[in-house]
């Protein structure tokens, strides 16, 4: 592959997202990303995610996350006593480490940030973890819908006055892109320095950036409270006749009025910030959208030039028209005959065109390439192999 990371080396020592999330994009624009597999992981994932399954099933599971494409893979055992001589050997060479690990386990496994510094002054180690490296909650353990809540923005996801658990891993996706963003920031920075850094991102920290609106708009952030759940101009999801669901977001005036237009109602123009009414015209609202189907709906809207779309399920989204002309449904092979649907990288350069993806192969599939290219021959290989070091029965981590 080609791309402007092409001479970057990675080395991801993360499970899923958000530490994952660099490596999938870095992998996109070219680098050489080295997921560092604990057999032991591999084995817990397999139990949660069907370990039974057939091995063609069980290597189109493996291949089907997005996140793990453009990967080469290393089963290896961190805790076994010949593994440090690897995984330095690795680290001496990487221009980034990603770690998702809870703080001090990697410092205890003997690869912290600063046993890895000393290896690569030029290192930028990432750690990417429930509530950062310091603070009162560092110790603490988390997923999503945990982070969102101390972020003060489960309060308010759903608009809802009840909060309820998102159905997406909105922490977990912010906490991988802000995680990109101070990765190459930090890569930047070391084209002057000469130096790395250690990078410390927290669910719960990049999480919180969901609330700037909100904030901007009190003069006392402790008068926030929880949404009402009332519908108001700025948007709303109306369930149509043929029980499908649009969005409208015609927030701004010029958009209100071509909205009341089109639903022949210009009596509710001037009534857009009549705060007292909208229980009302909400109901009128409801009741209107019910007498079309959807696809009525959206071709009246779309005449009008309003702020209105078809609420898509995933299989939709991914496969709909805009997201194969703009590359975001891509389609890779797997090692079986099958394949796998994915979603594109997120952005557009111009002038840069990612190469072919590839989907993960199966765990440890790459072991002997990226171990003859520290030096150990096949000979060498086996012996590992034998005392155990790509398996999980000896060592601790």
């Amino acid at each position: 592959m080609t791309g402007p990371l092409a001479n970057r080396r990675v080395l991801e020592f993360s499970r899923y997202l958000p530490g994952t999330y660099f490596g999938w994009i870095a992998g996109d624009m070219g680098a050489d990303v080295i997921r560092i597999e604990h057999p032991r992981e591999l084995a817990k994932r397999d139990t949660m995610l069907g370990g039974r399954a057939d091995p063609a099933a069980r290597l189109r599971a493996r291949a089907r996350p997005t996140e793990t494409r453009n990967k080469r893979s290393l089963a290896i055992n961190p805790g076994h006593p010949d593994a440090k001589p690897i995984l330095d050997a690795l680290i001496a060479r990487a221009d980034v480490l990603v770690e998702d690990f809870r703080p001090g386990t990697m410092a205890a496994m003997g690869f912290g940030y600063d046993a890895a510094a000393a290896i690569n002054q030029r290192l930028v180690y990432a750690s990417v973890s429930f509530a950062g490296q310091d603070g009162p909650l560092a110790h603490r353990a988390g997923h999503d819908p945990a982070a969102l809540a101390a972020a003060g923005v489960l309060s308010r996801l759903n608009g809802q006055p009840v909060p309820t658990l998102p159905g997406l891993p909105v922490a977990d996706v912010l906490a991988g892109a802000h995680a990109t963003i101070a990765i190459l920031l930090a890569l930047t920075a070391r084209e002057a320095s000469g130096r790395g850094a250690h990078v410390d991102v927290a669910m719960i920290d990049a999480a919180m950036p969901l609330l700037m609106v909100a904030l901007g708009r009190a003069e006392d952030p402790a008068t926030i409270g929880l949404p009402d759940g009332a519908w108001h101009p700025k948007g709303g999801v109306w369930r149509c006749a043929d029980a499908q669901y649009l969005c409208t977001t015609d927030m701004e005036p010029r958009y209100w009025a071509r909205f009341c237009a089109a639903i022949d109602r210009i009596d509710l123009v001037e009534r857009q910030f009549d705060v007292a009414a909208y229980p009302q015209i909400a109901r009128e609202l409801a009741d209107l959208f019910a007498t079309r189907p959807r696809a009525e709906w959206l071709a009246l809207f779309e005449t009008a030039d309003t702020q209105a779309m078809p609420v898509l399920t995933a299989g939709e989204a991914l496969r709909q028209p805009n997201a194969t002309a703009r590359g975001m449904h891509v389609i890779l092979p797997v090692a079986d005959g099958g394949a796998v649907e994915q979603i594109g990288t997120p952005f557009a350069i111009g002038g840069i065109m990612p190469g072919l993806h590839r989907a993960a192969a199966a765990p440890g599939a790459d072991r002997d390439a990226i171990l003859g290219e520290i030096g150990l021959d096949a000979d060498a290989i086996a012996r590992l192999e034998r005392a155990g070091l790509f398996s999980s029965t000896t060592g601790a981590a």
